[in-house]
């Protein structure tokens, strides 16, 4: 049964080991996440984390990784059962795990990793697919979807300014305020790409999985600390 869907960025510098003096920046980024992933915990325990890489993967459940290569050695897992450590993990993948902290202990995830330049199509039969797997196990299941916004908001941003981006920003912002999956399956991998949206493809799932308005969207953080748009919220089905 799919009870909810919990939205994250993926900023490694959500670590406090890895933030350094930065740390205080990303307090409220960082209360947020932890909360939503709390709230997705308190309603189910079994996750399937959703996020974008460079090439399409599925991760089990009794994967370890760390943030060595992010600049500190700090260690997740995506269960208690965990076992080995993979330094290749992907970052959404690691990010599922140090969140899961925040969760009952038992909480296990899966992570499904969509390719950066997955098509939207394939996007919508994904997000379509894991609804109906899930709807079909009569325990209770949640998604959590890690994927950020536009890298190009400001001069300092990592992909530098780009015109387009704060507009763009602001109407990827509206529709997961809103929760209008429509919107975000209608997004352009193109346009996307060149202004930075890294997350498009996570979201283009979100959309696939919802088929449809949700029930109720909350938003517990939105901004742009880095130059990159974030945003931490919860749609339920």
């Amino acid at each position: 049964m799919f009870t909810a869907a919990a939205l994250i960025p993926s900023p490694p510098l959500l670590i406090p080991e890895l933030a350094g003096g930065a740390a205080t920046e990303t307090d409220e980024l960082r209360l947020a996440s932890k909360h939503v992933a709390a709230r997705l915990g308190a309603l189910a325990t079994r996750w399937t984390a959703i996020g974008v890489g460079r090439t399409e993967c599925e991760i089990p459940a009794t994967a370890a990784g760390t943030f060595r290569g992010y600049g500190a050695d700090v260690r997740v897992a995506l269960s208690p059962a965990a076992a080995g450590l993979d330094p290749e993990l992907p970052l959404a993948a690691l990010m599922a795990g140090w969140l899961r902290a925040a969760a009952p202990a038992e909480t296990v995830v899966d992570a499904i990793i969509v390719a950066e330049d997955t098509s939207p199509v394939y996007c919508a039969e994904l997000g379509a697919r894991l609804r109906d797997r899930l709807e079909a196990d009569p325990r209770p299941h949640g998604v959590l979807v890690v994927a950020d916004g536009a890298r190009t908001l400001t001069a300092k941003a990592p992909g530098s300014f780009d015109e387009r981006a704060p507009e763009a920003q602001a109407e990827l912002d509206r529709a997961l305020d809103s929760g209008d999956a429509e919107y975000l399956a209608e997004l352009d991998p193109v346009v996307c790409l060149d202004i930075g949206i890294e997350g498009r493809a996570a979201w283009q799932v979100l959309a696939g999985l919802f088929r449809g308005a949700p029930s109720e969207c909350r938003t517990y953080y939105r901004g742009a600390p880095f130059g990159v748009g974030y945003h931490v919220g919860m749609w339920l089905p």
